[in-house]
This record gives C-alpha cells, sequence and structure tokens, in this order.
C-alpha cells in the first residue's frame, strides 16, 4: 500500500501478521517477533527502524481493519509451529484499537501456556520509546481495578 504524506509517497513494507503463513521463510528463522500497530512504520519509523537493527522479524497489524480474534487464533498458529525466545509488541500509547493487541498477546500466551517465550510491550508515548510491564497490560483489563487505584491515588 502506498500512502501520500507531505507531498511525499511512503510505503508500507513489513508483512502483514494475518497475510504470513505459520511457517513462512519470512520469519522461519527468526528469535524475536515485533507483533506491531502498522501505523507505527510510518508515524515513527525511527522507533520501528531500532528494533528491526536489533533483530526483531516485524509483523504488522492494524486491528482497525483486521478482528482481534482473526490475529490472535494466527498468531497461536504461528507460535505453536516456531521456536521464538521473544514476542514484542510496540504500538502507539493511548490507541484504543492497539491497546487490544497488547491485551491479544497476553491472551494467547496464556491459553497457549507458553512459558519458554519473553513477551514484552512497548508503546510509542509523545514520541519516545516505553517500556510497560505485563501486569500494566493486564490491570489495563479492567476499568473497577484501575477506577479504585485512580481514587486512591
Amino acid at each position: 500500500m502506498v500512502v501520500w504524506l507531505g507531498g511525499r509517497e511512503l510505503a508500507y513494507t513489513a508483512p502483514r501478521l494475518i497475510d504470513v503463513n505459520a511457517k513462512s521463510r519470512l520469519i522461519r528463522d527468526c528469535r524475536r517477533l515485533l507483533i506491531f500497530g502498522r501505523c507505527v512504520e510510518l508515524e515513527h519509523p525511527e522507533v520501528y527502524k531500532g528494533f528491526i537493527e536489533r533483530g526483531y522479524c516485524p509483523l504488522s497489524v492494524c486491528l482497525e481493519a483486521e478482528h482481534v480474534n482473526m490475529v490472535g487464533f494466527k498468531l497461536a498458529g504461528i507460535l505453536g509451529r516456531g521456536d521464538y525466545e521473544e514476542v514484542a509488541v510496540l504500538t502507539v500509547d493511548g490507541s484504543m484499537h492497539c491497546t487490544q493487541l497488547h491485551w491479544m498477546v497476553e491472551e494467547v500466551f496464556k491459553i497457549m501456556r507458553l512459558d519458554n517465550s519473553r513477551r514484552r510491550h512497548f508503546v510509542i508515548h509523545e514520541g519516545k520509546l516505553v517500556e510497560v510491564s505485563q501486569a500494566s497490560v493486564k490491570a489495563s483489563r479492567f476499568l473497577a481495578h484501575i477506577d479504585g487505584l485512580l481514587r486512591k491515588g
């Protein structure tokens, strides 16, 4: 897909997770997967490229276009057939669609009982990369819990 931004032609280059075969040669030899919100590639290219330079194999997801259940099932197929030491999630902070991506990865790991692979969560907040704990991702699903924390705080 080609995008015009500020008079410049830009293109998405990363494969979409939903389109990749579970044992695709694109990821077969990878040790670390980067599951990221599609817009990050164009909106925050410096952050995205940093992950690529550190050896992550990128798979993009846009949960405005794809249903979280389909993406989660596909990710489960990929993880069940490969041997990955780490899965990282990278999204824009505050996006209601992207937040689901973090929840989905946690859910897939829970269902599959994947204790041998590490997972990490990153958000881009005001242009800066922030690592978020698994506990924060889990807590963000429970509004009553968050409300209680905010009232105490």
